[in-house]
């Protein structure tokens, strides 16, 4: 998507969004002021190291968790705080592939039963037309429609994750949050999964939060990147520019460690020094700046704020030079 002016509103918003867990001394502030946005049809990617938010965000978008502070707005309405029953039609709009294909099952219950559930939570086909759409459902992501009276222990990883898949896709939502989607399956069968998510989105205009930490795999689906550090945003903007020209030296450092299909190309090194700090006790002012080659004593005292030229924004007391890393 490469013009977000073109719409009239996000699809998803985000707004000083943070979540905080434990109590006392014992705090870890797992998002802190994210603001974000998602418009119809696109896909954002959030990447970063485990521990940087990435799921936190993607479990409070859909409410499965509490925000301890900010706004989630969706179609234009606040949906942060309202009771559960009135996110029931928020809940048929957004939807979430899980990580793990072999957890994320029943195996008690058959395939027509799975995919069944959110068809029956939100009263949507019945007898002949409730089997038929699930059918359809199996073939839209590869499965025969025969496959519905099996179990999930009858399936590979890759066929399970279709499956997770075709039930998101039950209720017609308008977004999908895929926490990790391919991370559990072998490399083999990683390309085929993301091959039909893409295809799905596109034939069903779908949005997508892809929360990945494989920079190659948020590369590969996303329009916009947003990268996260200890629950904080570093750098956002679209894909391309993320990748081609990073302006923050954690996005550098991330794409410099990705390894390039290409054996002839090159990616300057970008050291990182230190360790990552523990959320318990995340670094004053720039939460990066304990690992940061261009650290100075502002970064103690005060939290960057994004700043940038259009769409491309990062988090840095300095105006780095936009680089290529080859």
């Amino acid at each position: 998507m490469d013009d977000k002016e073109n719409f009239a509103r996000p699809l998803l918003e985000t707004r000083g969004l943070s979540r905080a867990f434990g109590a006392g001394n014992r705090v870890v502030r797992a998002v802190q002021d994210v603001d974000l946005a998602v418009y119809p049809g696109e896909v954002l990617g959030l990447v970063g190291e485990s521990g940087s938010g990435k799921s936190t965000i993607g479990r409070l978008v859909l409410r499965l968790i509490e925000p301890s502070a900010g706004d989630i707005v969706f179609e234009g309405e606040s949906i942060a705080g309202i009771s559960e029953r009135k996110l029931k039609p928020f809940r048929r709009k957004a939807q979430m592939v899980f990580q793990d294909p072999f957890a994320s099952l029943n195996p008690r219950l058959d395939v027509e039963a799975i995919i069944g559930e959110a068809l029956d939570a939100h009263g949507l086909y019945r007898g002949a037309r409730r089997r038929a759409r699930i059918g359809d459902l199996l073939e839209m992501v590869g499965l025969p429609a025969s496959a519905m009276g099996r179990y999930p222990h009858e399936f590979s990883g890759g066929q399970r994750q279709r499956i997770g898949i075709a039930r998101a896709l039950a209720v017609e939502p308008k977004l999908i949050v895929a926490d990790e989607p391919v991370s559990a399956l072998d490399v083999s069968v990683q390309a085929q999964v993301l091959n039909l998510m893409q295809e799905l989105r596109h034939r069903l205009g779908l949005a997508m939060i892809l929360i990945s930490h494989d920079l190659d795999v948020v590369e590969l689906m996303s329009d916009r990147i947003a990268v996260l550090y200890l629950g904080r945003i570093m750098e956002q903007g679209p894909a391309a520019d993320i990748v081609a020209a990073p302006r923050h030296p954690y996005t550098r450092a991330l794409i410099a460690a990705s390894p390039k299909a290409d054996p002839d190309a090159t990616r300057v090194p970008v050291a990182l020094t230190g360790e990552l700090p523990s959320p318990l006790s995340p670094p004053s002012g720039c939460v990066f700046r304990t690992r940061c080659p261009h650290a100075q004593a502002v970064c103690a005292d005060q939290v960057p704020v994004l700043r940038g030229e259009g769409a491309h924004r990062f988090a840095c007391h300095f105006d780095l030079a936009p680089q290529s890393l080859g």
